[in-house]
């Protein structure tokens, strides 16, 4: 491994901390600030009595439910009661208060423990809009008990769930929930007759509310893999949650859908005829033992058709972040799946184009998703193996010419410039690219990201095992630590060593082959990028980690094989002596560059002696 072939890792690996460093660091300094400006506000406001507080609330929630007897036919048992629907893939749990779905179970996942996947079970989430009562108030529908009619299966064997709410002069509000057989969508439709009774007139000022709650073995994890997505005027926003963090985002534009999405599911309602504007705020708790990643409140504002009948169509998802899912939806919500954001969202395209293609067409054929990774991995360094080639075919060419740096070291000692351009004179009479090294490692980086993001985002790796490993989601561990050790953590990840391993062998194989062994820097640099990667990849999913090691082992072999059976050293000697007698030929941007060598070593040397005629003097 060359000089160059270090640099270009070494920057690989700097790229990989800066992204982490930027993805955070920014976010959390904009949570400060907004903090700051929250925590002075506050301050400006008058102080209340909680307790005096808390009445007013609870008189005013009395006094509105008081008027309801005079305006809605609520259900006349006047309790709450619950109405279970299933199709192959939801079981949704529907609640007359408020004539909405409480609970969201996903039959066909588990939770990381193996326990029912419960993505929402109502007792933070809500769908609700105001409507007017015969006393001037307005109450939540929330607060109502909607009556419910007997379940319809229509021709095409959906399910439709109706809830009802009726006036003495005939108006009534309705829910209506269509559910497809083997569908994650549920269609959602408000019905009105009577729109005089919403509040305000003829819009709708939507609430839905949704918790994540934790569902992988890592909540620390999952909450930074977790975001609020939207689609907004046309256009696609990402917005993360940072764990610990409190925020909100306004919307001024249509808005087609929002949605609360985890590592690998998501909770999210869509308008056909879209949001007309809103917001959504959402906040993380601290508590990590409270199992909560996020609870997001969103005020989403809707209008009303004219007339005194008017429908009002949404959908509700509820299922998992599978791209394949989403993409059928045509709305966009495909970009829920993090394959690519930020700096480096060209990424996505990668792994859209490429790998997520070759990975579903392995493992239908595979069954084993450790072998899928192997397989994927050697076809990508077969892909890149030109360039691999070239690189270290450039370092074979550089350790050749290093007995004749060396020559022009001793010749020029400390004169730096001057053994620059004469350095420069001899790669290029020997037809050699100084870079040829670095590039190679640089067109690595795509990949390298993509397959970060495809990794910690394939839903598929769920709860598959293999050797060790018993969810390749997630991290390996061997061993659990009894404390927590700071820039590690509380375990310990074997396919993390393995990388670490196969990545300081890499290094060690490189430093023997390296042409320029005097720069101390360069002798140890190559030595820390294993070591950092132990401590940030010992939480990331297993893999993750196992691709790097294959992908290291893989770069040992060529290295091996390459500079042992398949460079020609002589040959590339006789080449290069061969192209050194060649007329050299140079580009302007060359030429104007050796011009500000020469001519700064003029000056350099008209100084030196303007110096020494000083001294004599």
């Amino acid at each position: 491994m060359d000089r160059n072939s270090v640099i270009g890792f070494v920057l690989l690996a700097l790229l990989f901390f800066g992204y982490f460093y930027y993805s955070k660091q920014g976010q959390m300094a904009a949570e400060q600030q907004k903090q700051h400006i929250q925590d002075s506000l506050n301050r400006l406001k008058p102080k209340m009595d909680s307790t005096a507080k808390l009445k007013a609330v609870e008189d005013s929630i009395t006094a509105k439910k008081d008027t309801l007897a005079s305006d809605f036919k609520q259900d006349t048992s006047g309790k709450e009661q619950l109405l279970t629907v299933e199709n192959k893939v939801l079981k949704i749990t529907f609640t007359n208060k408020g004539g909405q779905p409480k609970e969201i179970q996903v039959k066909n996942f588990k939770t990381f423990d193996g326990k029912p996947l419960i993505l929402q079970n109502g007792s933070f989430s809500d769908i609700s809009y105001a409507v007017n009562t015969g006393s001037n108030q307005s109450i939540q529908t929330s607060d109502l008990l909607f009556t419910a009619s007997p379940i319809q299966t229509n021709a095409d064997s959906s399910q439709v769930v109706t809830f009802t709410l009726r006036t003495d002069n005939g108006e009534s509000i309705e829910h209506q929930y269509i559910i497809k057989p083997d569908d994650y969508m549920l269609d959602f439709n408000i019905k009105l007759n009577g729109v005089n009774k919403l509040e305000p007139q003829n819009k709708i000022d939507l609430v839905w509310k949704a918790r994540a709650v934790k569902l992988e073995k890592d909540i620390v994890w999952e909450t930074q893999q977790s975001h609020i997505s939207y689609v907004e005027n046309g256009d696609y926003d990402f917005q993360h949650i940072i764990k610990g963090k409190d925020d909100n985002q306004k919307f001024d534009h249509p808005v087609e859908w929002l949605a609360l999405n985890q590592q690998f599911f998501a909770a999210a309602i869509v308008a056909k005829n879209k949001f007309n504007s809103g917001e959504v705020s959402w906040k993380s708790p601290e508590d990590t033992s409270l199992h909560i990643i996020a609870e997001a409140t969103a005020n989403l504002k809707l209008d009303v058709p004219p007339g005194n009948d008017a429908l009002i169509p949404l959908q509700l998802f509820y299922g998992p972040s599978n791209y394949k899912i989403l993409k059928s939806y045509g709305n966009q919500m495909y970009n829920m799946v993090p394959l690519g954001s930020g700096i480096l969202a060209f990424v996505k395209y990668i792994n859209r184009g490429f790998i997520m293609p070759v990975f579903d067409f392995l493992s239908s054929k595979i069954a084993s998703y450790g072998l899928v990774i192997a397989l994927l991995t050697i076809i990508i360094r077969l892909l890149i193996s030109p360039l691999t080639y070239q690189s270290y075919l450039s370092g074979a060419k550089m350790k050749l010419l290093k007995p004749e740096l060396e020559l022009l070291k001793t010749k020029f000692k400390d004169d730096k410039q001057a053994f620059g351009m004469e350095q420069m004179k001899l790669y290029k009479s020997a037809g050699v690219n100084p870079l040829g090294g670095c590039i190679p490692a640089l067109f690595q980086i795509p990949i390298f990201f993509a397959l970060y993001d495809f990794f910690n985002s394939n839903i598929a790796l769920r709860h598959q095992s293999f050797w060790w490993a018993k969810d390749l989601s997630t991290y390996d561990s061997i061993y659990h630590i009894p404390f927590n050790i700071p820039f590690y953590g509380d375990h310990v990840s074997l396919f993390t060593i393995t990388a670490a391993i196969t990545s300081m062998l890499i290094s060690l194989y490189g430093m023997t082959n390296m042409q320029d062994n005097s720069n101390p820097v360069m002798k140890y640099l190559p030595f820390i990028f294993p070591v950092v990667l132990i401590g940030v990849f010992n939480k990331m999913p297993a893999a993750l980690t196992w691709y790097y090691t294959v992908s290291n082992t893989i770069t040992l072999l060529i290295q091996l094989v390459i500079q042992k059976y398949i460079i020609d050293h002589d040959k590339i000697m006789a080449k290069l002596q061969e192209n050194k007698k060649k007329p050299a030929t140079q580009s302007k941007w060359q030429e104007k560059v050796n011009a500000m060598q020469e001519s700064n070593a003029k000056l350099k040397s008209m100084k030196e002696k303007s110096d020494s005629l000083k001294k004599k003097k």
